[in-house]
């Protein structure tokens, strides 16, 4: 199989177009892996290698050196105990649970997970104030994702 130009931008808009963040296509000779990265697309063919950028231009230099400023978390980790939706509060327009600045205690509700339909309580496993929230309102979450800082 060879890979041709228009095929291979083909691909790179499919992929910038759709929710998919990976697609890889192989044969004998070579490979084609198109990733979605920060809405960047990137397609790589190998053994030689191209890169196709789509959706939105690539990240300033300055980025990287941003990121290595931000301030460690601070305090003890509330992770996602299963892969679901977080939400902040027990309904829409509702009050959130929590706010950043706003001490907590062991036990208490700090968000919602919803798996499968089902909206799980998830509880503070220590007493502290919350210093960092890292997942928005209505956002997928992972099992052991950190949803939140207690300090």
């Amino acid at each position: 199989m060879n890979f041709e130009l228009d095929y291979i931008e083909k691909l790179v808009k499919m992929v910038s177009d759709s929710d998919l963040t990976e697609l890889t296509l192989e044969d004998n000779e070579q490979a084609i892996v198109i990733r979605k990265e920060k809405e960047v697309v990137q397609a790589q063919v190998m053994p030689q290698v191209m890169t196709a950028a789509a959706a939105a231009p690539a990240p300033a230099p300055a980025a990287p050196a941003e990121e290595k400023k931000e301030e460690a978390p601070k305090g003890k980790p509330i992770t996602s105990p299963m892969v679901g939706t977080f939400y902040m509060a027990a309904s829409p327009g509702a009050k959130p649970f929590v706010e950043v600045g706003q001490t907590v205690s062991a036990g208490q509700v700090v968000c919602i997970i919803e798996a499968m339909k089902l909206m799980n309580e998830i509880e503070s496993e220590v007493s502290g104030k919350v210093t960092q929230i890292c997942v928005k309102d209505g956002e997928a979450v992972e099992y052991g994702q950190v949803l939140m800082y207690v300090e």
